[in-house]
């Protein structure tokens, strides 16, 4: 079973890697979207929703929120956000009984990516 839950944080960085106007400083308001893998447990749920947005709080929405997010992450592209994410997640889902299946990052509303710990 999938569970999904969608967070929302407002961040400022550049590309350094990148030509053009996006290697001058600016924000989004991204939208990020966490799903896990599992099985429902004794309580028929696969993680309890209010468990889950802690664990994305404190471990990606402190961090990020109002942030200028080149002092974390290095070029941080939406594929590199993503990446990073999943390091910060996926170790806190299992010790919860399930498996982090997909990091979905908006950048705007039309512009996503999807990661699934390829690189991993």
């Amino acid at each position: 079973m999938l569970l999904k839950k969608t967070f929302k944080f407002d961040a400022a960085h550049n590309l350094t890697k990148y030509n053009g106007k996006c290697e001058n400083l600016h924000g989004h308001t991204y939208k990020l979207v966490v799903t896990v893998e599992g099985k429902p447990d004794n309580q028929d749920m696969v993680i309890d929703f209010v468990l889950l947005k802690k664990i994305v709080q404190n471990e990606v929405i402190d961090i990020l929120d109002h942030a200028y997010i080149n002092d974390i992450i290095e070029n941080p592209t939406a594929e590199n956000i993503a990446k990073w994410i999943w390091g910060k997640l996926s170790k806190k889902i299992e010790e919860q009984g399930c498996r982090l299946y997909e990091i979905e990052v908006w950048e705007t509303e039309d512009s996503s990516v999807i990661y699934r710990g390829e690189d991993e």
